[in-house]
Parts: C-alpha cells; sequence; structure tokens
C-alpha cells in the first residue's frame, strides 16, 4: 500500500483532533500530514491552498489525489481502523455521506469551534 499525505487545516479543533487520530494510529508510516494553516506548508503543485482548506485534499506517492470523503476511506485504510475504512469507502453511502460532508465542510469553523476543542482534548487524552 502505497503512503499518502493528508493537506488539512490545523487551525480547526475538529480537524486537529482526526489528525491526531491518524497519527495515534500511523504505526506503518503510510501517512504523512501537511497543515495548512502553517504559512510555510508545501504544496505540490496539483493542490491549490484555497481549495484544500475548503475540502480535505490527499496526494498518494504515486501522484493521484484525493478530495473529500475518499480520503477519510483510505487514511483510516492506512491507520489500521478498517471498520471505518469499510464505511468510508461504501458506494452505496456515498449518497449520504458525500452531502454530509460537503454541509460540514461549508459550515466547518462554525460546528468545530462547538464540538473541536473538546473532541480534540479527548484525542490527545486517549492517544498521548
Amino acid at each position: 500500500m502505497q503512503a499518502m499525505t493528508l493537506y488539512f487545516d490545523g487551525a480547526c479543533p475538529l480537524c486537529a483532533a482526526e489528525i491526531h487520530l491518524l497519527a495515534a494510529r500511523n504505526r506503518r508510516q503510510l501517512l504523512r500530514f501537511v497543515d495548512l494553516s502553517k504559512p510555510n506548508a508545501e504544496l505540490p503543485c496539483t493542490v491549490v491552498c484555497a481549495q484544500a482548506m475548503d475540502n480535505i485534499h490527499a496526494i498518494l506517492d504515486d501522484g493521484g489525489t484525493l478530495i473529500g470523503v475518499p480520503v477519510f476511506a483510505e487514511a483510516y485504510r492506512r491507520a489500521d481502523l478498517p471498520l471505518l475504512a469499510w464505511l468510508f469507502s461504501r458506494p452505496w453511502l456515498r449518497w449520504l455521506l458525500e452531502p454530509a460532508y460537503a454541509l460540514f465542510a461549508r459550515h466547518r469553523a462554525r460546528v468545530s469551534a462547538l464540538a473541536g476543542p473538546p473532541l480534540l482534548r479527548l484525542a490527545q487524552w486517549i492517544f498521548r
């Protein structure tokens, strides 16, 4: 399985909690993380920062680009979270997951301001 680089908003507490979980489970070192909220974040030419801040992006080592829900399926697979990987990769769930993620992404700042800090603290406590 090839490695993957995830591009995420580290200033978003909910996003940071998710990345903390994935980083803690990254035993096989198949995931790399780039925090787009850092001014020196390096982006490949196929990723535009504004687009990656709107929807999670990932680049596979072979150059393939993933955007949105497929990123989660592949990240969970690489983090050895098979149930989550299976759920996020089901074609029959896409009708629900794609619009749910799009809605979340559009309102991420507000949702994260409410739910993110306690979830980030929980993730940090569990995976320290």
